[in-house]
């Protein structure tokens, strides 16, 4: 008998469930709650910009994110997870690695959280 998780709904098989302070969880979840994504970590965003500010370094999905950017020059998060078909999760890890290199940062419109270029 298959189970669901508990965060997301999803079903999981026999065996492949993962606790975590209570609740059943996918392992796609169970990850996301162990390594959540951090956008403000001074010691990311030291180590980064040693290495390189160069794009070419940058994966498909964060060019794309810097593309649609540049287009919009500001966009709520929810909206740029739908158009890249991402989980909100997921974009705020490649939000999180390009806030590191300063390329993208947050701010406030009223009462919205938007991404913008850095």
């Amino acid at each position: 008998m298959n189970m669901e998780c508990d965060k997301c709904g999803n079903p999981i098989e026999p065996g492949e469930e993962r606790q975590m302070h209570g609740r059943i969880l996918c392992e796609v979840c169970y990850m996301d709650a162990l390594s959540p994504p951090r956008a403000c970590d001074p010691w990311a965003v030291h180590t980064a910009r040693s290495f390189s500010k160069e794009e070419a370094l940058l994966n498909e999905t964060q060019k794309k994110i810097l593309e649609i950017l540049r287009e919009t020059h500001e966009i709520e998060p929810e909206v740029l997870a739908e158009k890249l078909g991402m989980r909100p999760t997921d974009l705020e890890r490649e939000i999180a690695a390009l806030r590191h290199v300063e390329k993208v940062r947050g701010a406030m419109r009223g009462r919205k959280k938007v991404i913008t270029l850095w």
